[in-house]
């Protein structure tokens, strides 16, 4: 199938993308073919994020968006931080905060619905979008350059055995294919790897972010309330934090971030997020109330520093397939949003001008530099490096680096601080580390893994081969049970990683529950052999949020 343009990933990106091809094809008699290929059930099914989100680029994608009904229906009205004691909170003034930090003029939103409302605009406009095709392998030209995508075949057994519905994969050609794959895509990997995209940057850093929707008891919804939290249950070498958002119909989003650049390999953020809400002052908010979705994902945190070369002969990363994550602001999809409009936007203007593909698209990267996206990351470049010296160190020279630039005094602090470590590289060793005792959970505020993964809807084909690959099938037991106590069984959220042994407690064996997968990519990213290799697996598979 031939297109102008492929976009893979029917996110903020790839669909405000999209849009943008076709608003310039309209505007400008121009006509493009234009596709996005997702590799969820349906567009919003992989969708996970807190989120409050700022309007800024969907003002300028789509200015009448209020009249056309995106679902952006909760306006923050109440805006609070807390750091937390063990067993109280102090709150912290608005004023004391950073003037980016403040949340108001923005709204709590399901980033989900949020993407099926910008999917239904982009096929108004003739986008063709393909829910339900993973994008399996890049696609080359005789010089190299990307060509476009093509999907997995489907109906392939464990063994590699055709089964009675197979059907192969399909290539997308295009004359650019931009990458809105998310965090850490299996195509932007290899991307980035075969054009040295990476070179001369800071290693990308990341968190998981780990969230539930509940729908609480209406005398205690607050709708517009946004509150953040620092503190316990992390100590200061453990850097993340928690949320929760009011939104309509009595429904709360809970939850919480760790930063994967944590040291004790016995740390299971699952399970700090399950203490998290047995605090005094969060759990009286669930008490009465009803759990209704689960879900995580990893979240780029390494900032400016940390993108790489946006551009290789033909096509571009975009969105969260390159990093424009604002951490302290805990923000992305404006900047998804408008990287993948700058991208369109160049892409339109080569081929406008009779660009045949292959070539880069060396005005989206320029653009990007001008635009009010890199600002927004250049004011808070320094936050996240600071956190190297603990939390409450580290947070208090970020917030002081945030007040310099918002007063306009950032020539103060002129340099960029990068990153030392990838957090694969962080781990200390299991001996040098005391084990977390966590509590039982009670099945009312607190849950298991399994439980919770069942309220993701996380199907895949139990007949399929194992995407999640083992570049060396020995290291689990060999070498990571040994130094770190084989910490996949704890940094998973979704129980994907086991080691069994027999009934006398001997001879270990890894066990990999690929079912389970809710898609996060942790394992990809914290693995600290990095023998852990994420690939797509059949399309449609994973988890399925409806409004998350």
């Amino acid at each position: 199938m031939e297109y102008d343009v492929v976009i893979v990933g029917a996110g903020p990106s790839g669909l405000s993308a999209a849009i943008r091809l076709k608003q310039l094809a309209a505007e400008q008699n121009h006509e493009i073919s234009v596709c996005v290929i997702e590799k969820g059930s349906e567009i919003g099914a992989h969708i996970l994020s807190g989120a409050v989100i700022d309007p800024i680029a969907l003002n300028e994608l789509i200015p009448d968006w209020k009249a056309k009904g995106a679902p952006l229906n909760t306006p923050v009205t109440d805006d609070r931080f807390m750091i937390l004691t063990e067993a109280n909170h102090i709150p912290v003034p608005n004023f004391m905060l950073p003037p980016l930090m403040n949340n108001h003029g923005n709204y709590i939103v399901s980033l989900g619905n949020v993407c099926r409302w910008l999917a239904a605009q982009a096929e108004e406009l003739g986008v063709e979008i393909f829910p339900g095709f993973a994008a399996a392998e890049v696609l080359y030209g005789e010089k190299g350059e990307v060509v476009g995508v093509a999907t997995g075949d489907m109906g392939i057994g464990r063994n590699g055995e055709k089964k009675s519905g197979y059907t192969p994969g399909v290539e997308l050609r295009g004359k650019y294919t931009l990458i809105g794959e998310g965090v850490r895509g299996s195509l932007a990997k290899e991307l980035q790897k075969k054009f040295n995209l990476r070179d001369g940057v800071s290693p990308q850093k990341f968190g998981i972010g780990i969230k539930e929707l509940w729908q609480i008891d209406p005398a205690k919804h607050k709708p517009g309330l946004v509150v953040h939290t620092q503190g316990w249950p992390l100590d200061s070498a453990t850097g993340g934090g928690s949320f929760m958002y009011h939104l309509e119909d009595n429904q709360v989003a809970v939850g919480f971030v760790i930063h994967l650049s944590y040291e004790n390999p016995y740390l299971s953020p699952f399970d700090e997020f399950q203490r998290f809400k047995t605090h005094p002052s969060v759990r009286d908010f669930f008490e009465g109330g009803k759990r209704i979705s689960y879900g995580a994902r990893a979240i780029n945190e390494g900032g400016l520093q940390s993108i790489p070369k946006l551009t290789f002969p033909g096509g571009a990363l975009i969105g969260c397939s390159a990093g424009f994550v604002n951490l302290p602001r805990i923000k992305g999809s404006h900047n998804a949003m408008k990287t993948g409009m700058l991208a369109a936007e160049a892409a339109f203007e080569a081929l406008k001008g009779g660009a045949t593909g292959g070539d880069e698209l060396a005005a989206y990267p320029e653009a990007f530099k001008a635009s009010w996206s890199f600002k927004d990351l250049w004011k808070v470049r320094n936050v996240k490096p600071s956190l190297k010296h603990g939390m409450w160190i580290g947070t208090l020279l970020g917030g002081i680096h945030m007040w310099l630039n918002d007063l306009g005094l950032g020539f103060l602090v002129p340099w960029t601080t990068p990153h030392a470590k990838a957090d694969h590289e962080t781990l200390k060793l299991a001996r040098d580390c005391q084990p977390i005792a966590y509590p039982k959970p009670d099945g009312k505020i607190s849950f298991d893994k399994l439980s919770s993964v069942f309220l993701s809807n996380t199907n895949h084909e139990e007949d399929q081969p194992i995407h999640l690959q083992l570049r060396d099938p020995s290291i689990p037991i060999a070498k990571n049970l040994p130094m770190y106590d084989e910490p996949a069984q704890r940094y998973c959220p979704a129980g994907v990683y086991e080691v069994l042994r027999d009934d006398s407690g001997n001879n270990p064996r890894f066990q990999i529950n690929a079912q389970n997968c809710v898609h996060c990519k942790t394992c990809d990213i914290k693995d600290p052999a990095q023998n852990i290799n994420w690939t797509v697996p059949e399309g449609g598979g994973g988890p399925n949020y409806p409004n998350m």
